[in-house]
């Protein structure tokens, strides 16, 4: 099945696959309105769906960020993305990740340990997944990329990462979240189970100027070019 990376979602056939939200981040600071949370959050969520028109959303896991409180903003961000899933008549389904301890008093609706697209198996992937799949799409680490000083948000493609299978990392949906800089991390510095031979990962970074992504070799060879 083919895969389309955008605006740090990627697309598998109909359905739309974001993770590591982490709701709620950043509310408790001095930022009035804190960018990457919030009404920022929805209106990219809500331009990706009008971009893709997608049967399915699934939300990969750390869809909240707190594990003890839900500030009133969080239920109201949750709603928000609720109705633009509603409004573009798509079904909305989490697969819940380590933070989402909480995630049962805003969310009511379909959630799936791991949830089957085809040949790929979506998750959160902080723990193994319980199926068998040709291809994983995990969230979680948060990965970026530096390159010549800049660190930026990335997806990380590795294939036969995990029991045979390939694997799809993608970047955090909260701008807020700094990410942490894969340069130089092993397979054992990653907490997904999921990665196993970093040096075949190969980042790919969204260029929302341009609009398209930039693919780049596995870190086994683009270390040497950095």
């Amino acid at each position: 099945m083919e895969l389309t990376y955008d605006g740090r979602g990627v697309v598998l056939g109909d359905v739309l696959v974001v993770a590591d939200l982490h709701v709620g981040r950043g509310t408790g600071g001095e930022l009035e309105f804190p960018v990457g949370s919030g009404s920022d959050m929805v209106e990219r969520f809500r331009d990706l769906l009008k971009r893709h028109g997608p049967e399915e959303v699934v939300l990969a896991g750390d869809l909240l960020h707190s594990f003890q409180t839900v500030p009133r903003t969080v239920t109201d961000t949750v709603d928000g993305l609720r109705a633009a899933c509603r409004e573009a008549g798509a079904r909305l389904v989490v697969t819940p990740g380590n933070h989402d301890t909480m995630l049962d008093s805003v969310w009511d609706g379909p959630t799936e340990r791991e949830y089957r697209v085809g040949d790929t198996l979506v998750l959160h992937g902080h723990e193994p997944p319980e199926g068998d799949a040709d291809r994983y799409v995990v969230g979680h680490d948060h990965p970026t990329i530096e390159i010549e000083g800049q660190r930026r948000p990335c997806y990380l493609v590795g294939e036969r990462q995990y029991g045979g299978g390939d694997v799809v990392m993608v970047p955090s949906f909260n701008k807020l979240n700094a990410g942490v800089r894969v340069n130089a991390m092993s397979a054992g510095e990653f907490q997904s189970p999921l990665v196993t031979d970093v040096d075949r990962l190969a980042p790919v970074v969204w260029d929302e100027s341009a609009r398209e992504s930039r693919a780049f070799p596995p870190l086994g060879e683009f270390r040497r070019l950095l």
